[in-house]
């Protein structure tokens, strides 16, 4: 290959790198990585959900598949670069970020009938994934993190990763955003000077050089995972002077700067220049589990309390029961008091009882109350909103005994527990992490060792002023030139002095500019070649070895952690599976205990009639019965927390509620709660495979 061909080539390869890297840095940010677009191991099949995007319309649906970290981020592209391309100035405008709707859903108002709120198990998990705070602080919490991919994507440290950055190193080199820089001066400047070259002879005052001079400059730098540099500057002034010592005047000075850079040990290949990037799209499955968890919190805490309110409010009815006992026997017994036939103690007996049995309806009614406002602020974004004043929480879903599910080995249940549980998946992302970091810190410990080349191309024109020929038209005297005779003395008379010839000189001016020197800078007129090998090789290298130890332990650490929450885990679990068989032996039991009572009752009640019993051993007998009554209640809904705690240890909250995290993340969920018509229009169709329909339970 000739020298201008390779010089053409050269240029032709310059100009593809301007138009390629920026769209090859663009795709790099756009593309999902694989391992983010497949569903992990561990991930529950029962976790399945349509992928809405934020403008969907009720007549959009998508086939239902495997909740992914990458899924997940419904609504969000915050992951994601404004495209320059159709908007140009797109990357230069601040994203809209959507004030927080604050108010209530109006799905509330549809279940509120005649001051009070009927709401079914169903209605008060879905009104909890559409209202509570806690959900949606966990929504943007991913979304942060979704800005720190982002960052990681054009090359800098996410703000996650900041303080930990401190410790274990500096970030890529390079960004792998191109930067495109244009400058463009003028400058106009008077030079006073002290050059006899310049000033010429006989001068008696300081010449001054008068400059003007303009600068239009180019520059492109970019980064790649590799760890390679790439820097291309074009530069070109145009300068005119008053100096009569220069070539070319007004002159146009243009030079092409191609210079790249590959580290070959330390911050070489594609991990130590990528850790942020893989570490952030670990920090957005972190975030997935993370709000995973929280949803399943909250729905835990929602039916713990749906519960509870509902065992505050048959107590009451127990503890209205056995006012009304009491009250009875206090108006029997004062009767007979009245008549001549019961003694007084036997009536103030039975008055004491009805001011006890009032004192604990008193206080069922206020724990009802407090239990009402607890559940509310689960399922409202605003408890004191003016319609919820004053209204009454009716739960609508009947005690029920839950199904036989504690009978399973528990190996079983400990294998998919360490499967389903989101605290497995962030402790296992966070291991992964801190795996990064140690081979990361263990290249920081290599000395640096570069290999660079430079080029530059240099070109000089603009107006030369040439003398292209001269010709003799006549003598004259050179007056400082007399002529002597052989003793030096000059000839006076007449005076004679030495001819000097005059010449006619022709002068031409040749006319260059930009499109010469671009010609000579392309074809390498004034070419500069540079290569070679820069070592850097730090003597003790201490920060580095203190680093690359700071992350081993820091691994070390994360691993007898992730023991340390399989442990746990298993604890919760054969807790869970305890608690459901005790809670369940004990719904029996005090079954039968709440049967014997309202049996003894019954006889003491005969007895007493037939005066061979006492009013106190009636009041203890009713005692009796509303204590079995209490125990009863409080061991069937016991239960039934049971079954949800074991979901919850066991991950398996969201299938048992058939709740997605789709719609969980969206904070709406695809089957709305069981009001006759009330299906609002913004809710999307059940995607295809559903068991289940809007409205239907």
């Amino acid at each position: 290959m000739t020298r201008s061909l390779w010089h053409a080539a050269l240029v032709l390869w310059t100009a593809a790198s301007l138009i390629v890297s920026p769209l090859y840095a663009q795709a790099q940010q756009q593309a999902p990585s694989q391992s983010q677009s497949q569903t992990p191991p561990s991930q529950p099949q029962a976790q399945s959900a349509q992928n809405p995007a934020e403008n969907q319309t009720s007549q959009q649906s998508t086939a239902v598949g495997p909740i992914t970290p990458k899924r997940l981020q419904l609504h969000s592209d915050y992951w994601k670069g404004k495209k320059w391309f159709p908007e140009f100035f797109a990357p230069y405008s601040p994203r809209s970020v959507e004030q927080p709707a604050l108010v209530n859903t109006p799905k509330i108002d549809q279940l509120i009938l005649d001051g009070k709120l009927n709401l079914t198990l169903d209605d008060a998990i879905s009104l909890a994934l559409e209202n509570n705070l806690d959900i949606r602080v966990q929504r943007y919490s991913a979304w942060i993190i979704d800005t720190g991919l982002l960052t990681a994507q054009a090359g800098g440290v996410p703000q996650t990763a900041a303080a930990q950055q401190v410790v274990l190193g500096a970030p890529p080199a390079a960004s792998f955003d191109p930067v495109l820089t244009a400058q463009a001066n003028l400058a106009s400047a008077l030079v006073p000077v002290n050059n006899i070259f310049t000033s010429g002879v006989g001068t008696t005052t300081v010449p001054q050089l008068n400059f003007h001079t303009a600068n239009y400059n180019f520059s492109y730098v970019q980064g790649f995972h590799t760890g390679t540099a790439v820097q291309l500057q074009w530069q070109n002034q145009r300068q005119s002077t008053n100096s009569p010592g220069v070539f070319f005047n007004p002159a146009v000075y243009s030079t092409l700067n191609f210079q790249i850079t590959q580290p070959l040990l330390n911050g070489c290949c594609r991990l130590p220049n990528t850790r942020f990037i893989i570490e952030a799209k670990n920090n957005q499955k972190i975030a997935g589990a993370q709000f995973s968890q929280a949803v399943i919190t909250d729905i835990t805490t929602t039916s713990d309390d749906y519960w509870e309110l509902v065992y505050d409010r048959e107590f009451v009815k127990v503890e209205q029961q056995a006012v009304a006992v009491s009250q009875k026997l206090y108006e029997d017994n004062k009767k007979q008091l009245e008549i001549g036939t019961m003694a007084p103690l036997d009536v103030l007996t039975a008055e004491s009882q009805l001011a006890t049995d009032k004192q604990n309806l008193v206080a069922a009614q206020t724990a009802k109350l407090l239990q009402e406002t607890k559940l509310l602020n689960d399922i409202t974004k605003n408890p004191v909103a003016p319609n919820l004043k004053d209204v009454e929480i009716v739960p609508t879903t009947p005690i029920e005994t839950p199904e036989v599910v504690e009978n399973i080995a528990l190996d079983d249940l400990m294998n998919e527990a360490w499967q389903r549980r989101p605290e497995i998946t962030q402790a296992r992302l966070a291991l992964e992490n801190e795996k990064i970091e140690v081979k990361v810190t263990r290249n920081a410990l290599l000395p640096s060792l570069t290999l660079f080349g430079f080029y530059q191309g240099q070109a000089y024109a603009g107006n030369q002023v040439v003398v292209s020929s001269q010709t003799l038209t006549g003598f004259a005297p050179d007056l400082t030139q007399p002529v002597v005779d052989v003793n030096g003395v000059p000839t006076s008379s007449p005076a004679l002095y030495v001819p000097t010839p005059i010449f006619n000189t022709a002068v031409d001016v040749k006319r260059s500019g930009v499109g010469t020197a671009l010609n000579q800078m392309i074809n390498a007129s004034n070419p500069t070649y540079e290569g070679g090998i820069s070592l850097g090789l730090p003597l003790r290298n201490r920060a580095a070895q203190a680093n690359n130890a700071h992350a081993q332990l820091s691994e070390r650490q994360q691993e007898v952690a992730f023991q340390q929450l399989k442990n746990t885990i298993f604890v919760n679990v054969r807790q869970a599976q305890e608690s459901l068989q005790q809670d369940r032996t004990q719904v029996d039991a005090a079954a039968e205990a709440r049967k014997l009572a309202q049996q003894t009752l019954d006889a003491e009640q005969k007895k007493y009639q037939l005066g061979s019993s006492t009013s106190y051993q009636v009041v203890l007998r009713s005692r009796d019965l509303t204590l079995a009554q209490s125990t009863e209640l409080r061991a069937r809904v016991s239960l039934i927390e049971a079954a949800i705690a074991f979901n919850q240890a066991m991950g398996r909250t969201l299938e048992a509620n058939k709740i997605t995290l789709a719609d969980a993340f969206r904070g709406k969920v695809s089957r709305t709660p069981n009001i006759p018509g009330a299906l609002d229009a913004d809710d999307p169709p059940p995607a295809p495979g559903d068991s289940w329909a809007p409205g239907k339970k």
